[in-house]
């Protein structure tokens, strides 16, 4: 029976590949709503509400995607912290 976990054989590690796999997600659904945020904006006719919804949607967007960017790493300080190596 192979092993479900693949090459993981302790906990940081799992931990790791949770957070690069959790990371790359978000990064592909942030990308996502930049391109819904700039129709929501071709598509406002100028209407303040609509314009600022999109404002909105494209600032969760870029936050989304500089925390999916940075989930590894946040993952590694974390662990060096409880491990007291960092």
């Amino acid at each position: 029976i192979p092993h479900p976990l693949g090459d993981v054989n302790a906990f940081t590690t799992l931990l790791l590949k949770i957070a690069y796999s959790v990371g790359m997600r978000v990064g592909i659904i942030g990308i996502i709503m930049i391109m819904i945020a700039g129709i929501l904006y071709l598509t406002s006719a100028g209407s303040p509400e609509k314009i600022n919804t999109a404002k909105k949607a494209l600032a969760y967007a870029v936050i989304g995607i500089i925390v999916g960017l940075a989930a590894t790493t946040i993952v590694n300080i974390i662990l060096g912290i409880l491990s007291g190596t960092g």
